[in-house]
Protein backbone atom coordinates (compact mmCIF):
# COMPACT_ATOMS: atom_id res chain seq x y z
CA UNK A 1 0.00 0.00 0.00
CA UNK A 2 1.32 3.45 -0.93
CA UNK A 3 1.65 5.82 2.05
CA UNK A 4 2.38 9.51 2.52
CA UNK A 5 5.97 10.47 3.27
CA UNK A 6 5.63 12.08 6.70
CA UNK A 7 2.70 10.58 8.60
CA UNK A 8 2.53 7.27 6.69
CA UNK A 9 -1.14 7.78 5.89
CA UNK A 10 -2.44 5.07 3.55
CA UNK A 11 -3.47 6.31 0.10
CA UNK A 12 -6.35 5.04 -1.96
CA UNK A 13 -5.47 3.02 -5.05
CA UNK A 14 -7.29 3.27 -8.36
CA UNK A 15 -10.26 0.89 -8.41
CA UNK A 16 -9.66 -0.16 -4.81
CA UNK A 17 -12.39 -2.11 -3.02
CA UNK A 18 -13.34 -1.37 0.59
CA UNK A 19 -12.14 2.23 0.25
CA UNK A 20 -13.66 3.19 3.58
CA UNK A 21 -11.17 0.94 5.41
CA UNK A 22 -8.22 2.86 4.01
CA UNK A 23 -9.85 6.24 4.64
CA UNK A 24 -10.75 5.32 8.23
CA UNK A 25 -7.20 4.11 8.90
CA UNK A 26 -5.81 7.42 7.67
CA UNK A 27 -8.29 9.42 9.77
CA UNK A 28 -7.44 7.37 12.86
CA UNK A 29 -3.74 8.08 12.42
CA UNK A 30 -4.39 11.78 11.91
CA UNK A 31 -6.54 11.81 15.04
CA UNK A 32 -3.66 10.21 16.97
CA UNK A 33 -0.86 12.47 15.76
CA UNK A 34 -2.38 15.92 15.16
CA UNK A 35 -1.88 18.18 18.23
CA UNK A 36 0.10 15.32 19.74
CA UNK A 37 -0.17 14.88 23.52
CA UNK A 38 0.96 11.76 25.37
CA UNK A 39 0.22 10.52 28.87
CA UNK A 40 3.85 9.81 29.76
CA UNK A 41 7.29 8.93 28.42
CA UNK A 42 8.31 7.02 31.56
CA UNK A 43 5.79 4.15 31.81
CA UNK A 44 7.76 0.94 31.26
CA UNK A 45 4.95 -1.44 30.26
CA UNK A 46 1.51 -1.13 28.62
CA UNK A 47 -0.88 0.20 31.29
CA UNK A 48 -3.89 -1.90 32.19
CA UNK A 49 -7.20 -0.20 31.49
CA UNK A 50 -5.89 2.16 28.82
CA UNK A 51 -8.65 4.18 27.17
CA UNK A 52 -9.26 4.33 23.43
CA UNK A 53 -6.92 6.91 21.92
CA UNK A 54 -4.45 7.03 24.84
CA UNK A 55 -0.91 7.70 23.66
CA UNK A 56 2.48 7.08 25.27
CA UNK A 57 6.09 7.58 24.25
CA UNK A 58 7.71 4.18 24.73
CA UNK A 59 10.84 4.50 26.94
CA UNK A 60 14.01 2.51 26.33
CA UNK A 61 13.79 -1.02 27.69
CA UNK A 62 9.99 -1.19 27.86
CA UNK A 63 8.40 -4.61 28.25
CA UNK A 64 5.34 -6.55 27.11
CA UNK A 65 3.68 -5.39 23.90
CA UNK A 66 6.00 -2.36 23.94
CA UNK A 67 9.24 -4.36 23.89
CA UNK A 68 11.54 -3.28 21.07
CA UNK A 69 9.54 -0.12 20.31
CA UNK A 70 11.89 2.34 22.06
CA UNK A 71 11.02 5.94 21.19
CA UNK A 72 7.89 5.06 19.22
CA UNK A 73 4.49 6.54 19.98
CA UNK A 74 2.17 3.81 21.27
CA UNK A 75 -1.51 4.46 20.54
CA UNK A 76 -4.28 2.38 22.11
CA UNK A 77 -6.81 1.83 19.33
CA UNK A 78 -9.46 -0.83 18.75
CA UNK A 79 -8.45 -2.67 21.91
CA UNK A 80 -4.75 -2.99 21.04
CA UNK A 81 -1.55 -1.03 20.59
CA UNK A 82 -0.55 0.60 17.32
CA UNK A 83 2.89 2.18 16.94
CA UNK A 84 4.10 5.22 15.05
CA UNK A 85 7.79 5.93 14.53
CA UNK A 86 8.41 9.67 14.98
CA UNK A 87 10.41 11.84 12.63
CA UNK A 88 12.94 14.53 13.52
CA UNK A 89 11.25 17.67 14.79
CA UNK A 90 8.04 16.11 16.08
CA UNK A 91 6.78 17.61 19.35
CA UNK A 92 4.55 16.08 21.98
CA UNK A 93 3.06 17.50 25.16
CA UNK A 94 3.88 15.07 28.01
CA UNK A 95 0.95 15.25 30.43
CA UNK A 96 2.58 13.82 33.57
CA UNK A 97 5.49 16.28 33.25
CA UNK A 98 3.52 19.28 32.02
CA UNK A 99 6.02 20.10 29.27
CA UNK A 100 6.85 19.57 25.61
CA UNK A 101 9.30 16.94 24.37
CA UNK A 102 11.00 17.05 20.98
CA UNK A 103 12.24 14.12 18.89
CA UNK A 104 15.72 14.71 17.45
CA UNK A 105 18.86 12.63 16.89
CA UNK A 106 16.84 9.49 17.57
CA UNK A 107 15.63 10.40 21.08
CA UNK A 108 12.89 12.36 22.82
CA UNK A 109 14.17 15.15 25.02
CA UNK A 110 13.00 18.34 26.68
CA UNK A 111 14.62 21.49 25.27
CA UNK A 112 16.80 23.25 27.80
CA UNK A 113 15.69 26.64 29.05
CA UNK A 114 17.04 29.46 26.92
CA UNK A 115 19.05 30.78 29.85
CA UNK A 116 21.19 28.81 32.24
CA UNK A 117 21.75 25.66 30.16
CA UNK A 118 19.62 23.55 32.52
CA UNK A 119 16.20 21.98 32.45
CA UNK A 120 13.72 21.05 35.14
CA UNK A 121 11.97 17.76 34.61
CA UNK A 122 9.58 15.47 36.46
CA UNK A 123 10.16 11.75 36.02
CA UNK A 124 7.02 9.83 37.02
CA UNK A 125 6.59 6.08 37.33
CA UNK A 126 4.44 3.52 39.17
CA UNK A 127 5.85 1.06 41.71
CA UNK A 128 4.01 -2.08 42.83
CA UNK A 129 5.03 -2.76 46.45
CA UNK A 130 6.17 -6.34 46.95
CA UNK A 131 5.26 -8.07 50.23
CA UNK A 132 8.13 -8.00 52.72
CA UNK A 133 10.73 -5.52 53.84
CA UNK A 134 12.69 -2.66 52.31
CA UNK A 135 12.81 -2.61 48.50
CA UNK A 136 14.24 -0.55 45.66
CA UNK A 137 12.23 0.87 42.79
CA UNK A 138 12.76 -0.13 39.17
CA UNK A 139 12.40 3.54 38.23
CA UNK A 140 15.72 5.33 38.65
CA UNK A 141 16.94 8.81 39.44
CA UNK A 142 18.68 9.71 36.14
CA UNK A 143 22.47 9.80 36.12
CA UNK A 144 23.72 13.36 36.53
CA UNK A 145 20.42 14.63 37.92
CA UNK A 146 20.22 17.19 40.70
CA UNK A 147 17.17 16.11 42.66
CA UNK A 148 15.11 18.89 44.19
CA UNK A 149 12.59 16.56 45.80
CA UNK A 150 10.50 13.42 45.45
CA UNK A 151 6.72 13.18 45.82
CA UNK A 152 4.35 10.23 45.69
CA UNK A 153 0.70 9.24 45.70
CA UNK A 154 -0.78 6.00 47.00
CA UNK A 155 -2.69 4.48 44.07
CA UNK A 156 -3.21 1.11 45.76
CA UNK A 157 -3.73 1.03 49.54
CA UNK A 158 -0.56 -0.08 51.36
CA UNK A 159 -1.14 -2.93 53.79
CA UNK A 160 0.75 -4.45 56.71
CA UNK A 161 2.41 -1.26 57.96
CA UNK A 162 1.61 1.89 59.90
CA UNK A 163 3.69 4.01 57.56
CA UNK A 164 6.72 3.96 55.30
CA UNK A 165 9.76 5.99 54.45
CA UNK A 166 11.25 7.04 51.14
CA UNK A 167 14.91 7.59 50.36
CA UNK A 168 17.89 5.86 48.80
CA UNK A 169 20.36 3.22 49.97
CA UNK A 170 22.34 4.69 52.85
CA UNK A 171 19.73 7.39 53.49
CA UNK A 172 16.36 5.62 53.68
CA UNK A 173 14.44 8.63 55.06
CA UNK A 174 15.98 11.31 52.84
CA UNK A 175 12.65 12.06 51.13
CA UNK A 176 10.30 11.43 54.02
CA UNK A 177 9.27 9.18 56.92
CA UNK A 178 5.91 8.34 58.47
CA UNK A 179 4.32 8.57 55.03
CA UNK A 180 0.63 7.65 54.55
CA UNK A 181 -0.82 4.30 53.47
CA UNK A 182 -4.43 5.10 52.52
CA UNK A 183 -5.65 4.99 48.93
CA UNK A 184 -5.08 8.28 47.08
CA UNK A 185 -3.08 9.79 49.96
CA UNK A 186 -0.41 12.24 48.80
CA UNK A 187 3.12 11.99 50.14
CA UNK A 188 4.67 15.41 49.67
CA UNK A 189 8.07 14.19 50.74
CA UNK A 190 9.76 17.57 50.50
CA UNK A 191 13.09 18.64 49.15
CA UNK A 192 15.75 16.76 51.10
CA UNK A 193 18.27 18.49 48.86
CA UNK A 194 19.10 19.62 46.26
CA UNK A 195 21.41 16.68 45.86
CA UNK A 196 23.34 15.47 42.80
CA UNK A 197 23.39 11.83 41.76
CA UNK A 198 26.35 11.01 39.48
CA UNK A 199 24.95 7.55 38.69
CA UNK A 200 21.44 6.28 37.99
CA UNK A 201 20.02 5.46 41.43
CA UNK A 202 16.90 3.64 42.59
CA UNK A 203 14.70 4.96 45.36
CA UNK A 204 14.27 2.81 48.46
CA UNK A 205 10.97 2.16 50.27
CA UNK A 206 11.22 1.05 53.90
CA UNK A 207 8.24 -0.26 55.90
CA UNK A 208 7.40 1.13 59.34
CA UNK A 209 5.53 -0.85 62.00
CA UNK A 210 5.63 -4.18 60.18
CA UNK A 211 6.32 -5.63 56.74
CA UNK A 212 4.67 -4.54 53.53
CA UNK A 213 1.66 -6.65 52.54
CA UNK A 214 1.25 -4.98 49.13
CA UNK A 215 0.12 -1.70 47.62
CA UNK A 216 1.08 0.60 44.79
CA UNK A 217 2.66 4.04 44.51
CA UNK A 218 2.96 6.66 41.81
CA UNK A 219 6.29 8.40 42.34
CA UNK A 220 7.54 11.68 40.84
CA UNK A 221 11.22 12.67 40.89
CA UNK A 222 11.63 16.43 40.50
CA UNK A 223 15.10 17.07 39.15
CA UNK A 224 17.36 19.52 37.40
CA UNK A 225 19.65 18.34 34.58
CA UNK A 226 22.56 20.40 33.29
CA UNK A 227 22.95 20.53 29.52
CA UNK A 228 25.93 21.15 27.29
CA UNK A 229 26.03 24.13 24.90
CA UNK A 230 24.73 23.73 21.37
CA UNK A 231 27.17 22.64 18.69
CA UNK A 232 28.43 25.21 16.21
Amino acid sequence: MVETANLSLPLLAAGQAQKHVTVNEALTRLDSLFMLAVESRAVMSPPAGAAEGDRYIVPAGASGDWAGRDGDIAVFVNGGWDFVTPRTGWRAFVADEGLDAVFAWGVWSVPAAAAGGAQMSVLQFDHAIAPGGAQDTAGLIPAGAIVMGVTARVIGAIGGVTGWSLGVAGAPTRYGAGLPTALNAAAAAGCGGPLAYPQATPLRLTPEGGDFAGGQLRIAIHHLTLTVPDAV
